[in-house]
């Protein structure tokens, strides 16, 4: 995941887990547990920067459990653009495919290679079957991600819509645990 501007994260160290634990979710709470671990001895505060993913809450129980705090919200896609006007967008229309920057960029190794479209492309209509449009979400204007998006969405056969969101909740999380 990229994050805001270079100036907010002068005091922050920021640490990743690999995207691919995205296709599953049921192993994101124990690789949080491990970053916690390996991170106490280091850092006076911890905060994880992750939605609940499709974990079911399980993510929850190990921060609960670590006494870490993340920002609040499902997944990326509600606090990049703010959970109220996320959860308009699905009221409105629930049949969109989301693309952040980083899912914009990496869409080729994370949905097309991580589901094999490539070698079963029957799976395209049973994964993005009922899908109607992708919607990425800016955090940055940048032409590159631009094209990403706009291909990822000739990839699935839909239209795009862009919308500018910056980094929304994500930036006042940290600016108000910093």
């Amino acid at each position: 995941m990229t994050i805001i501007k270079q100036n907010a994260l002068k005091n922050i160290h920021l640490t990743c887990l690999p995207a691919k634990l995205h296709n599953r979710p049921e192993k994101i709470p124990e690789a949080v547990r491990k970053k916690i671990h390996a991170a106490r001895e280091k850092y006076s505060k911890i905060l994880v920067l992750y939605g609940d993913c499709g974990t079911s809450g399980m993510l929850d129980t190990v921060l609960q459990e670590e006494q870490v705090e993340r920002i609040p919200g499902p997944h990326c896609y509600a606090f990049f653009s703010g959970q109220e006007r996320f959860t308009q967008l699905m009221d409105d229309d629930p049949t969109k495919f989301f693309l952040t920057d980083f899912l914009a960029r990496h869409f080729d190794t994370l949905i097309v290679a991580g589901f094999g479209l490539e070698r079963s492309p029957q799976m395209k209509e049973l994964l993005f079957g009922n899908y109607r449009s992708v919607v990425y979400l800016a955090q940055t204007r940048n032409e590159e991600l631009m094209r990403y998006a706009e291909r990822a969405a000739q990839r699935l056969q839909l239209p795009l819509e862009v919308i500018d969101t910056g980094y929304g909740e994500l930036e006042q999380f940290l600016n108000s645990k910093t």
